[in-house]
């Protein structure tokens, strides 16, 4: 009986003994691990891996959208050489055209090319010239203009400077639009006759809309109002979101830093100071570079330095903590 006991005794110590197959035990690399062991590293193995695909096939399709977003807006917003108003020829086949081609002096002035094609009463067979004066003059410019061709030669194109009044403040969702624009003809001693203008846009980054003052009348005044594309503000959504990611980054490498100090590099501190002079070129890189002053600087700019700043000092007390650890 105590040999049956003994004998089950020593076949459960030996059942519960982990077997080391000759190994010595106490080394826990040459002890082969347990077969209970082996599927749990599998199973965490492949919990972590369909984690990480879908983490990057999430990244690859946000970069995806953003890139084919931007690129329909860009193509869908792309003004250059579309017809915003359609002009008709006067009594003489006389056309005028605008092209709208540039903004400039800080959003204070939009410079297009008049075109003035002479119809052919006005011009002699034999020499393709004038046959008497033709005088053009333009309304709501910066400056007046009347140009005037004398009899025998051929208008050709030249720059018109229209004022605009500026919404700044709501940039970059701000609009800029001219006053009443009028073109008229003047033939030798006849009245002067209003030419229907057409305007075409060839300003990129812009959406350019004309209207009339008044509907009901089809000579009344024209009215240019610009607004940012799709595609600029998109441009101008991805700067303010790299701000924020600059601020997030420094601040969160500064905490994790402070909490261990033995994370402390050295070379991070230049790269802290790049980051804090890099956020000026940024802002100013903005589309329209809005003026200084604006929301956007009440309330993002601003708080990007300040979280960069204190980001740095943080940075500075995570090393003076691991070098007084080395000390002590």
């Amino acid at each position: 009986m105590t040999r049956h006991l003994n004998g089950r005794s020593k076949v459960e110590l030996a059942e519960l003994e982990p077997a080391t197959k000759g190994l010595p035990a106490d080394n826990p690399e040459a002890v082969p691990s347990s077969p209970l062991t082996r599927p749990r590293a599998k199973v965490r193995s492949r919990r972590w891996w369909p984690r990480t695909k879908l983490g990057v096939i999430a990244l690859v399709g946000i970069i995806g959208c953003v890139l084919l977003t931007s690129t329909v807006l860009y193509v869908d917003g792309e003004g250059a050489g579309r017809v915003k108003s359609r002009g008709a020829p006067t009594k003489s086949g006389t056309t005028v055209t605008f092209n709208v081609a540039i903004i400039q002096n800080s959003y204070s002035e939009l410079v297009g090319d008049l075109i003035v094609k002479p119809g052919p009463e006005l011009l002699d067979p034999a020499t393709d010239g004038l046959k008497q004066d033709l005088t053009v003059a333009v309304t709501s410019t910066t400056t007046p203009i009347k140009r005037t061709w004398s009899k025998g030669m051929l208008p050709g194109v030249f720059p018109v400077p229209l004022t605009l009044a500026r919404d700044v403040e709501r940039w970059p969702f701000d609009s800029y639009y001219t006053g009443p624009v009028t073109v008229s003809l003047f033939t030798g001693t006849e009245a002067p006759e209003r030419a229907n203008v057409g305007f075409v846009d060839r300003l990129t980054g812009w959406k350019v809309d004309v209207d009339r003052v008044s509907d009901a009348n089809p000579t009344s005044p024209y009215v240019v109002t610009l607004q940012r594309s799709a595609s600029t503000m998109l441009f101008a959504l991805v700067i303010l979101l790299i701000f924020v990611a600059i601020a997030a980054v420094g601040s969160f490498v500064a905490i994790q830093t402070y909490r261990d100090p033995s994370k402390f590099q050295s070379p991070l501190t230049t790269w802290y100071a790049a980051m804090l002079f890099a956020v000026i070129p940024l802002r100013n890189a903005l589309p329209g570079s809005p003026v200084f002053g604006s929301w956007i600087d009440l309330t993002i700019v601003v708080w990007v330095l300040v979280a960069l700043v204190i980001s740095m000092l943080l940075y500075i007390g995570a090393w003076a903590r691991a070098t007084s650890k080395k000390a002590t």
